[in-house]
């Protein structure tokens, strides 16, 4: 998931070993006219309902950079803490990533632009139908993710074969 206050994207795919399926992907969009803790509310349940209709079996979230505007950055803070809390009430381990690590994994440098990583996500799910750039960043942050699961299970699996 790919955590904002006024857009949050979010993104599923499938794994299966180094082979990546897109699955779904979305934006969930707060109105801007409600009060935060609506908006919030709002936000959390909209995800939860995604949760529950996808059935993913782990979750990821990009961490928060700062920016100059310090209410820019505790607003999105507060949406990401909504994002969290969506996914581990719904029992989900979160894994989280710093955006540098989303672009080296789906790009091959941490410094890369977004449109060089949407360039990417239509080698690595090929046929997905993006519903905006918030939900590009959201399946980075899923391959991402997927990246690790499979390098943690290998080496799980050579722990195994070691011991």
């Amino acid at each position: 998931m790919d955590p904002g206050l006024g857009t949050t994207g979010w993104g599923v795919i499938r794994a299966e070993g180094n082979r990546l399926t897109h699955v779904a992907n979305g934006q969930i969009k707060t109105d801007t006219t409600m009060p935060l803790a609506r908006r919030l509310w709002n936000l959390h349940s909209a995800l939860i309902d995604v949760i529950r209709a996808e059935k993913p079996d782990s979750s990821a979230v990009e961490e928060v950079l700062g920016n100059s505007n310090a209410q820019s950055t505790l607003k999105l803070g507060q949406a990401r803490g909504a994002v969290l809390l969506a996914a581990a009430a719904s029992g989900l381990i979160v894994g989280e990533y710093h955006p540098s690590a989303v672009k080296k994994a789906v790009v091959g440098t941490g410094g890369a632009e977004k449109r060089q990583i949407q360039a990417m996500l239509g080698h690595l799910l090929p046929g997905a139908k993006l519903s905006g750039p918030d939900a590009a960043d959201a399946l980075a942050v899923a391959i991402t993710h997927a990246h690790h699961l499979a390098s943690a299970e290998g080496m799980m699996r050579r722990a195994r074969v070691m011991a």
